[in-house]
Order: structure tokens, then sequence, then C-alpha cells
């Protein structure tokens, strides 16, 4: 599953945080696909920044953001133009039957 969130930068006791996009098994330093904003909890207010663009696409892709970038995306209106349900749907994979279709045997009963 790919997410989008946090990967920690910065020094000791300073906090700073790039927000990206990575399949939820990295480590939350580790490996990423993109980088697509960044977020200064340290800043009075706190400072954040991200991509529009590639957070609306990632979204309806079908990445998940975790509980503070869902945050941070609210507060910037992205979740707002972001509906759950336009996300892309998998395909059926050839030779299974969708669950909201009838097959062959229940149509002709």
């Amino acid at each position: 599953m790919v997410k989008i969130r946090l990967r920690r930068v910065g020094t000791k006791h300073k906090p700073m945080y790039r927000v990206v996009v990575a399949d939820s098994r990295f480590p939350r330093d580790g490996a990423f696909i993109e980088i697509i904003g960044h977020y200064n909890p340290l800043a009075e207010p706190e400072a954040f920044d991200i991509d529009e663009e590639k957070a609306l696409k990632w979204l309806k892709q079908g990445a998940q953001p975790t509980e503070t970038v869902a945050r941070l995306l609210s507060k910037l209106g992205i979740m707002d133009k972001f509906k759950p349900g336009s996300a892309v749907k998998p395909k059926p994979i050839k030779g299974e039957v969708a669950s909201n279709t009838k097959s062959a045997t229940e149509v002709t009963s």
C-alpha cells in the first residue's frame, strides 16, 4: 500500500519533515517514491508547503495519507478537492467475476 507520510530530516531536538509518498513497508526515513512537500512543526505558526497537483495525483491513485498529513492537507484545502470515491479502482484479474456483476448462471436462472 502506498502512503503519504512524513519523513524526518533535521538535527537532534530540531525536527523538520518532508512530506513523501512511500510504500508502507519502507521504514520512516527509508526509501520513498516522491517528495511532495515539507513541514516544520517548530515554527510559530507551524510552517508547511505541499504541492497540490502532486498530492491530488497520488490521492487519486489510491495513496492513503497518515493522520498528520491528512490534517495538513485539510488545512490547505486539498482534502476538500479530493473525493475519496474518485480513487482509481484496480481492474479485476482476467477470469475473475467482479462481486457486483452477475455470473452467466445467475442471469439465466
